[in-house]
């Protein structure tokens, strides 16, 4: 039985993964930061990550088969606000750990994200040349470098996912539904484009990845791009709330302070050549979403939380 320590495990694609591979068959390590997480069916350890000098020591006690390092600032105006913060746990501790994964033999699995376009044109292929427009995706950036750098072996996997999360507010699904659900009226962007995963769909893909010992890097995306606000419509049909609700707006009159990419459609014929399996669709995604709320999936989520 493979051993996984999962960084991150009490945020929204941390918690699922864990929770993924332990129904998976792994023995699986979760560390969190602030947030303790109880009553977990996996290991649950509260790791400060920013103590850059114990983590070395700490993996090599675990002795990991597999690292997958979720575990990011990902408030995109946090980081603008905090940019000290941000290249620490978004570009320090993702060298420390893949210097320790390399020193003990663990796979890795870094988490980088589409924010390292400026979002120009879209159907972005790994090999096209990357330009972030804000700290977050300056420092995330940072962090595909220093991984590289300090274990070539790596698997460092780009991302976009939604899905049900322990604090009920870390996805874009979440806010639609929330809102729509209390028969409240929001915005969807109708000129920001992504190509978004749900949340379980990308860990078993990312279980996947390393089952077949993949390395390098690779766009790990929905096959289709879609708009924001066509992403709420879509939701909405399918829990069948009033898509009314949704405002059509452009980006521009958002006023938002911090500058984000327009276009992050993605290219993911690497990976469905390397995994040769059809990619989740949109409706797949959604379906699943749904299907897991009606299993009562968003409770016991937040029943992890201490």
């Amino acid at each position: 039985m493979k051993h996984v320590l999962v960084t991150g495990a009490s945020g929204l694609l941390g918690l699922n993964l864990a929770l993924t591979a332990a129904q998976s068959g792994y023995h699986v390590t979760g560390w969190s930061g602030r947030r303790a997480l109880v009553q977990t069916p996996f290991t649950a350890e509260q790791v400060d990550l920013t103590e850059l000098e114990s983590l070395p020591a700490r993996i090599a006690a675990l002795a990991p088969d597999v690292i997958i390092h979720c575990a990011a600032l990902a408030d995109i105006d946090q980081a603008e606000q905090h940019p000290g913060l941000a290249e620490k746990l978004n570009s320090q501790v993702p060298g420390v750990i893949a210097q320790a994964a390399r020193a003990c033999g663990a796979q890795l699995v870094h988490i980088s994200t589409d924010a390292v376009f400026d979002g120009t044109r879209g159907d972005y292929r790994e090999t096209d040349a990357p330009n972030p427009i804000n700290t977050y995706a300056r420092t995330k950036l940072a962090g595909e470098a220093a991984v590289t750098e300090a274990y070539p072996a790596a698997l460092i996997a780009r991302v976009n996912f939604y899905g049900w999360s322990a604090s009920g507010q870390r996805s874009l699904a979440e806010f639609f539904y929330t809102h729509l659900r209390a028969e409240q009226t929001v915005n969807g962007f109708t000129d920001v484009f992504f190509s978004p995963l749900y949340v379980n769909h990308l860990a078993q893909l990312l279980l996947l990845m390393v089952e077949k010992g993949l390395s390098g890097l690779y766009h790990v995306f929905s096959p289709q791009a879609t708009s924001k606000y066509a992403f709420g419509v879509s939701l909405a049909r399918q829990f069948e709330l009033d898509e009314s609700l949704i405002n059509p707006v452009s980006f521009a009159d958002a006023g938002l302070s911090t500058p984000r990419p327009l276009n992050l459609s993605m290219n993911t014929e690497k990976l469905q050549t390397a995994l040769d399996v059809p990619l989740p669709s949109e409706q797949e995604g959604l379906q699943a979403l749904y299907a897991d709320a009606l299993a009562g999936l968003p409770d016991k989520l937040v029943a992890y939380l201490a």
